[in-house]
């Protein structure tokens, strides 16, 4: 595998870790359509812990399969593939090798009312990681949460953990919970404290949801306001993201959200795009659609992210 000068910057930013994390690194960053731009799309499917197979499979029942998702991003030519467990496990040895995966090592569920301390159970080690062949361990945290703290200190002992064996680290961001309104927690000032929060806890790539225009904190809002922070699109917004991961020494991507209309999630790609986004992370968005249109609205994500 020849590293492009691209990938070999982004993983200078690394400065501390060993040559396994980095290959790591490289193996996501080198794979699929976007491999060698510095541009991730990853698909995740963890939704079946977080809102119920229903609600996640059944507009397209061909996804209750797990090979379905592991062919779906190796087609699509997609950097890397991300779910529990039991996902992993149920097609780790047909789809052995044939594109990186990342386990999600928390998960939540909507039968429990976390709508005051949001929170998330362990179902994942790094050694599970590891005996599936995976390139990272993936890990929620909710700033805001009345349970925040413990979930922080969770991810530093995994985080430790997978690092010194080799693994990268993907941090999912999502402020909620305490006195965060709904509208807070897609605010931009935020979204940005969560991007910083999760650079700061060690993550090698961090994924946020893209920021509102809305700002959330009184004592934020006038920083924003007397420094005159440009943050009038979601171009403008994610660049100030990015910013504050280190003035962009790390890889920030974007979650897909809701399910919406194709028009809807291409516009949503050209704003990642156009602030310097490091990629996106779409699920429902994907295997929700039939597999044609699926794999038709990934290539043009791709090509957005090639400039094109």
């Amino acid at each position: 595998m020849n590293i492009t000068p691209t990938v070999k910057k982004i993983l200078s930013w690394y400065e501390s870790d060993n040559p396994g994390t980095k290959t790591k690194l490289a193996n996501m960053l080198m794979h699929g359509k976007l491999g060698g731009t510095g541009k991730m799309l990853i698909l995740p499917v963890d939704q079946g812990f977080e809102h119920g197979p229903a609600r996640s499979f059944a507009a397209n029942p061909a996804a209750y399969d797990p090979h379905y998702h592991y062919q779906l991003a190796i087609d699509a030519g997609l950097n890397a593939y991300a779910a529990p467990l039991g996902m992993l496990e149920a097609g780790a040895d047909t789809f052995a090798g044939q594109i990186p995966t990342i386990l999600k090592v928390n998960s939540s569920n909507s039968l429990v009312d976390g709508s005051e301390v949001p929170n998330q159970a362990i179902t994942g080690s790094v050694s599970d990681a590891l005996r599936l062949g995976c390139s990272a361990i993936g890990f929620t945290i909710y700033p805001g949460s009345g349970a925040a703290f413990d979930m922080m200190e969770e991810i530093r002992d995994m985080a430790e953990e997978a690092k010194a064996v080799g693994l990268a680290v993907v941090m999912w961001s999502y402020p909620r919970g305490g006195f965060l309104s709904k509208n807070g927690e897609t605010a931009v000032d935020i979204c940005a404290y969560a991007a910083h929060v999760a650079a700061l806890l060690g993550a090698h790539i961090i994924k946020v949801k893209p920021p509102t225009e809305f700002l959330e904190l009184p004592e934020a809002k006038k920083v924003y306001l007397d420094e005159k922070i440009n943050i009038s699109t979601l171009a403008d917004r994610i660049a100030h993201v990015k910013q504050t991961t280190f003035n962009g020494r790390r890889l920030v991507i974007f979650s897909g959200g809701g399910t919406k209309g194709l028009d809807s999630v291409l516009e949503e790609i050209r704003g990642l795009h156009n602030g310097g986004a490091d990629g996106s992370i779409i699920g429902r968005n994907t295997f929700q659609r039939p597999r044609a249109e699926a794999l038709a609205m990934l290539e043009a994500i791709i090509a957005i992210f090639n400039g094109k």
